[in-house]
């Protein structure tokens, strides 16, 4: 009953979509929990066995899978990206790849005693570096720009061409060896030659049809999906193993099209990998034996991963960066991390598979041996970038920077004010006609949708301390909370006030309270009302608190129509306000508010025309200077009084 072939699949697909879940609810990477789960109801408890429950369409799912999962990291190859440190990762992607190939390859078959065949197919595919998992780790260690750039765009380019690599060594060994004719390697290099062509032409052909809306929005995705079918089937059949070339290829060229629905596509790719990388590294854990288990901890599968941690990486990417701008801390760090992923293992079970077809028995330590590196650097380098970073002084400044999910004139004016203040600000989102003011003003506008995972590709979050989720929707802004609290630390997610009574979200009411995400501002009014009220012309203000102007007379002083929104403190730190927690501020801070033009003046005009030591008011010139900051008085321009609140729009005095 339960030993079917659509039970043992859907065992499967849920067994890695729950560990997915369950890594995201710990904290953990998710390979890590997959792994767990995958051996304990595999060879620990026997239970499942994907390889022999699947029987004859274990092979091509794995084949499948592992095509989709290369084009989907290709897709996001654009060259753009990395235009300001091309050199350096240009090297590390060709030169340092080279190396820790050759490097890594010496060590499978010294150190593992593989044989040459073998040692030189896995010394190829170990050059990855696994962004999906170094990607999380990059974000919560929270690099200095470049080293993170490095680091995580490495992770993409060479990922997609490890498997190729594996592939050509491979082959070239055979023909080495004799076992392949030199007639058989040339039809093999134009048969990849073809498949290359072929990935190309689809791509060239598919973005010609999507820019001039010959397929329908809601069919783009689809198309794509059998398109990659296709490329890597027919490829395939004509030369066994070119389809990952061909869907490579095609995922590069599609990337670089700059097409206007690719983000849609990325969405729908990103979801399908999702899964494919779930199911397929619980089948690959299941299946493996008992006795391929206990061979991991073989002294020679220990000293392998010995070696590559602390040889082969570090030796490649030193001799790769010479003559670049790297400085000896940047190149330690990278040289150190180089966490292998999914993608890795999941390749590795390919391969094994097409070894042991070739008669070459030692393969059958390639998957154990590669869930050790992986397993094995996930931990190491996972556990030691922090504080390694922060021994090299390669963690970036605590600029209290803010990322703002939405878009309005209240938003554009608020990111104004905090990069007025010298600190690091964007906006996200993917409706662009929200932020023509932010643009307008210089804003960083980061494109796309924040809880896809493809934002972690395409852009460095490491530089914003805070996180403000400012949409209109309530549900939307409850959820990206719930999303980013582990990444960005429970005391800096922040989400607007909501729009109303929570009691209209009926079941959902109890869950939009409750998730994660301190509301923004004192009151935590919606973002629609602070965008009428910027409508109507108030501004933002910065009072500076004194020893003679204290934060309690400031708060005496004020009414209640001001929304306090932040301090910034006098050592650089931003202090968002919210209801419930105390926020004091101290001489030398500034307390940043929302306030109407009108009060604002006359609250200053009252103060400046109080008449002191028998002299006159002061007149409308004089006021005038003082709150446009040109009081040729000096000093705090009143005359010891508390600090006069600016700028004020000379709009705001009519």
């Amino acid at each position: 009953m339960f030993d079917s072939f659509l039970f043992s699949f859907m065992a499967i697909v849920a067994l890695g979509i729950g560990s997915q879940w369950l890594a995201w609810r710990l904290r953990l990477p998710a390979i890590v929990v997959m792994s767990i789960a995958g051996l304990l109801l595999g060879p620990l408890l026997g239970l499942l066995n994907p390889e022999q429950q699947l029987g004859d369409f274990f092979g091509p799912i794995i084949s499948i899978a592992v095509a989709i999962i290369l084009f989907e990291g290709s897709l996001n190859l654009d060259v753009r990206e990395i235009r300001g440190f091309f050199r350096p990762v240009g090297r590390i992607v060709t030169i340092g790849a080279f190396l820790a190939w050759i490097f890594g390859s010496l060590a499978a078959h010294y150190v593992a005693g593989l044989s040459w065949e073998v040692a030189f197919v896995i010394g190829g595919l170990f050059i990855v570096t696994g962004p999906t998992v170094i990607l999380p780790l990059l974000r919560q260690a929270k690099l200095k720009p470049r080293v993170g750039a490095i680091l995580k765009w490495e992770g993409i380019i060479v990922d997609p061409f490890g498997a190729l690599l594996a592939l050509f060594a491979f082959e070239t060994i055979r023909f080495l060896k004799g076992d392949l004719t030199g007639a058989g390697i040339l039809i093999f290099f134009a048969a990849s030659a073809f498949a290359g062509l072929l990935g190309w032409f689809f791509a060239w052909a598919l973005g010609k049809m999507f820019e001039a809306d010959k397929v329908p929005e809601f069919l783009k995705s689809p198309v794509l999906f059998a398109a990659v079918l296709l490329v890597f089937v027919v490829s395939d059949e004509i030369m066994h193993e070119t389809g990952l070339l061909a869907v490579t290829v095609m995922g590069v060229a599609m990337a670089n099209m700059h097409l206007s629905s690719i983000e849609d596509i990325r969405h729908f790719k990103e979801n399908i990998t999702v899964l494919l990388v779930s199911a397929i590294f619980v089948m690959l854990t299941a299946s493996l034996s008992v006795d391929t288990l206990l061979a991991i901890f073989e002294p020679r599968i220990i000293a392998f991963v010995l070696a590559t941690l602390f040889v082969v990486r570090p030796l490649s990417i030193w001799l790769s960066t010479i003559g670049t701008d790297l400085t000896r801390q940047e190149r330690t760090l990278v040289g150190w991390i180089a966490p292998r992923g999914i993608v890795a293992l999941t390749v590795s079970g390919y391969f094994a598979t097409i070894l042991l077809d070739q008669g070459y028995e030692d393969a059958e330590l390639l998957t154990a041996l590669t869930f050790a590196l992986v397993f094995g650097t996930v931990v190491v380098h996972g556990f030691t970038l922090g504080p390694l970073a922060k021994k090299l002084n390669l963690v970036a400044a605590d600029n209290s920077g803010a990322l703002i999910v939405g878009g309005g004139p209240f938003i554009a004016k608020l990111a104004a004010s905090i990069k007025e203040d010298g600190k690091p600000v964007a906006i996200m989102t993917d409706a662009w006609n929200d932020v023509f003011e932010a643009r307008k003003a210089g804003i960083k506008v980061l494109s796309g949708d924040i809880l896809s995972e493809q934002v972690d590709y395409r852009y460095d979050l490491a530089p914003y301390q805070n996180l403000l989720s400012m949409t209109h929707m309530d549900m939307y802004n409850a959820h990206i909370c719930s999303d980013f609290v582990h990444d960005f630390g429970p005391s800096f997610v922040f989400r607007s006030g909501l729009k109303g009574d929570p009691k209209r979200y009926g079941v959902d009411s109890v869950r939009l309270v409750r998730s994660p995400g301190r509301f923004l501002f004192e009151p935590a009014v919606p973002v629609g009302v602070l965008d009428s009220r910027i409508r109507n012309g108030h501004v933002i203000r910065k009072t500076p608190i004194t020893e003679r102007y204290k934060y309690t007379q400031y708060l005496r002083e004020r009414d209640e129509s001001p929304v306090l929104l932040y301090i910034l403190r006098k050592d650089g730190r931003v202090d968002f306000f919210s209801p419930g927690t105390e926020l004091a501020a101290e001489p030398g801070d500034l307390v940043v508010s929302l306030s109407p033009p009108d009060k604002t003046v006359e609250k200053v005009k009252e103060k400046l025309e109080v008449k002191t030591d028998g002299k006159a008011s002061a007149s409308k010139e004089q006021i005038e200077k003082r709150l446009n900051g040109n009081d040729p008085a000096g000093g705090d321009g009143n005359g010891g009084k508390p600090p006069i609140p600016g700028p004020v729009p000379e709009s705001a005095l009519k």
